[in-house]
């Protein structure tokens, strides 16, 4: 018999920890794979860079949601899916796609997966990460200029005009709909073993899995 897949989501703001939890999550839990909303920016190819650097990208309209709502779908019940794969580099879409096959427990990550019901719709528990302003801020600022080439001025920019109204307006709100609040960022010990013994339970009482996909941590 076939079991749909278990969806964990993990939202919070940009730096504060929800990719780290989602990693976390995914060494501690066997047979899972991650699923990133960042795929799934909508490729601005039809505009100049000059153009495509200027855009908010932290606003929900920055991603083509609807198409992970069936790419997520697809995959619970049973199918693979090729996800796009985004370029932070160029802000454009590769040409390749990257096959997805499905897997008992999918852990869909992102800033706004809990804002679009549709796609939040399909989670089977829910999980938002918090950390302090500041520390979300040095965060994105070391990773944008390291991993993403980004200057300093152009990062505190962006933060001061999009991300952080973005994130007042449309991120935190959803904080509302998790089952789950994470302080202090993804590496949360504590509550990484809290969150790992809770879908522990929802597994075994609701799903019927096997205890093997539960790694020791």
């Amino acid at each position: 018999m076939y079991n749909t897949p278990f969806v964990i989501g993990v939202a919070g703001g940009s730096g504060s920890g929800k990719t780290t939890l989602a990693n976390n999550l995914k060494d501690s839990i066997l047979n899972s794979i991650i699923l990133s909303h960042d795929f799934y920016y909508r490729d601005n190819k039809d505009i100049s860079f000059e153009e495509r650097v200027q855009l908010n990208y932290d606003h929900p309209m920055a991603f083509e949601t609807d198409l992970m709502v069936k790419h997520l779908s697809t995959l619970k019940q049973g199918l693979p899916v090729d996800r796009p794969e985004y370029s932070f580099v160029t802000h454009t879409r590769l040409e390749e796609t990257v096959r997805v096959n499905p897997s008992p427990i999918i852990i869909v990550e992102g800033l706004l997966i809990f804002e679009d019901r549709n796609l939040a719709d399909l989670m089977d528990i829910k999980i938002f990460v918090e950390a302090d302003d500041d520390i979300r801020f040095i965060r994105r600022l070391t990773r944008d200029v390291k991993e993403r080439g980004r200057s300093l001025d152009s990062v505190i920019t962006q933060y001061l005009t999009t991300v952080k109204p973005m994130h007042d307006e449309f991120i935190q709100p959803t904080k509302k709909h998790a089952d789950i609040i994470v302080p202090k960022g993804g590496n949360n010990t504590v509550a990484l073993h809290m969150i790992i013994d809770r879908v522990n339970a929802i597994l075994h009482r609701t799903k019927n899995f096997q205890a093997e996909y539960i790694q020791d941590i």
